[in-house]
């Protein structure tokens, strides 16, 4: 066979083959019989010689000449056939690795981490991560929520931590838990007598909110209200990246604001904390990665080691609403 007819061919070819097909081919070849090699393949005998002719036709090549008994490969055939039975080879070797990929989840993996999760959900998981599985190795980094899909999407991590639903085209969200919101305000505010919050009572205007960027300030507008007014109820304007930094000034005597349960020190937060009454208004937290995703077992092991370190009152059923924040 010339170059230049193998190189028509093969455009031709890969314009219109499908492995079935391949395999077809292959297995007619093995046999030298129409009715064994449809066997072989598990199909009709009149299916098998529909595909054959209909591939011959496509390329504009005859594979078989069926007027030799058995039928026997055209010299064009038998080139197309070498490279049929190549090419069903690498397929074969390229679904084991895949399947053996999936099942690994040894090397160097990139984790996004939204920052209101971070600093109180990394430490509770990540000893146990780290101990069961000593060949991976998790390079994590803090990135706000639209920013860790832009990532996914680049491929510049491998996955994340964070708050959906995000509704993101191409991104398979796998829900892990459910983290209530709960208001934090100084010992003398007024709500701190009840013992359960009603949120359809709040005062938006003088919550302390996060910095733009962060998921969690929607949901915080969206639970007190958004008619919030840059803090005039205190003469100045007032917003932070850090959940920290908000319980801070509210320890001071400056409005309130609401944390997740995750961030709660049940030492020194204990008095500034009230639930809310049910349904209470909770974030859902997930793995996310692209749906091309195939480490499956990676997301299994970290699934456990996050689950298993929760505080026991995140696994009770409770009576919630979720609380979106695009």
């Amino acid at each position: 066979m010339s170059f230049r007819f193998f190189y028509i061919f093969c455009a031709k070819f890969f314009e219109t083959m499908n492995i079935q097909q391949l395999e077809y081919i292959v297995a007619l070849d093995d046999h030298r019989h129409f009715v064994e090699a449809a066997e072989s393949c598990h199909i009709t005998q009149p299916t098998l010689t529909m595909q054959v002719k209909k591939l011959e036709d496509e390329i504009g090549v005859q594979i078989f000449n069926r007027a030799k008994k058995p039928i026997e490969p055209t010299p064009a055939g038998e080139e197309i056939i070498i490279r049929a039975r190549q090419i069903l080879r690498e397929i074969a070797e390229l679904r084991n690795f895949v399947s053996n990929e999936q099942k690994s989840i040894e090397g160097e993996f990139r984790l996004g981490i939204i920052p209101t999760l971070a600093p109180y959900l990394i430490p509770r998981f990540l000893p146990q991560f780290v101990k069961d599985n000593p060949k991976t190795h998790l390079h994590i980094e803090e990135i706000e929520s639209e920013q860790l899909l832009k990532a996914l999407h680049n491929d510049r991590i491998d996955l994340g931590l964070m708050v959906t639903p995000a509704e993101e085209r191409q991104i398979r969200e796998i829900p892990l838990f459910y983290e209530p919101f709960l208001f934090y305000a100084p010992y003398d505010h007024p709500y701190m007598h009840n013992e359960l919050i009603d949120d359809k009572s709040l005062d938006p205007a003088k919550v302390l909110v996060l910095t733009e960027g962060h998921c969690f300030r929607n949901q915080t507008l969206d639970i007190c209200g958004k008619n919030r007014q840059n803090n005039n109820a205190f003469g100045f304007f007032y917003e932070s990246g850090s959940i920290e930094a908000l319980k801070s000034m509210v320890k001071k005597g400056i409005g309130y604001t609401l944390v997740p349960e995750l961030s709660v020190d049940p030492l020194t937060d204990k008095p500034f904390v009230r639930r809310f009454a049910e349904p209470e208004p909770v974030r859902e937290v997930s793995i996310v990665v692209h749906q091309n995703f195939t480490r499956e077992l990676l997301v299994e092991k970290l699934k456990e080691a996050i689950l298993d370190n929760l505080p026991d009152n995140f696994k009770k059923t409770k009576s919630f609403k979720k609380i979106k924040w695009r």
